[in-house]
């Protein structure tokens, strides 16, 4: 990717740490394009698409933690919520 060197100096103490993580990132991600291209095609060519897609296991573990915290607090809060169906 090619970035512009343009910036506003006045969004640069928020950014700046931004572009760094980006520059060290950049090049080392762990998906292969080739891979996800193919799932893409077949997924164009799917009966039943998924809604969701995750690509990777970075996008998997990523998305599983960020969802334990909710799940998590459905579950506690379960007879809360089944309380308030009518008998």
């Amino acid at each position: 990717m090619i970035r512009t060197e343009r910036t506003i100096s006045d969004y640069d103490k928020l950014m700046d740490p931004v572009r760094k993580a980006r520059q060290v990132k950049s090049g080392k991600q762990p998906g292969d394009p080739a891979k996800a291209a193919q799932v893409l095609l077949q997924i164009v060519e799917a009966s039943n698409p998924p809604t969701h897609l995750l690509l990777g296991d970075d996008a998997l573990k990523f998305v599983r933690e960020k969802l334990q915290g909710p799940n998590s607090e459905f579950a506690r809060w379960e007879n809360v919520t089944r309380s308030t169906d009518f008998a």
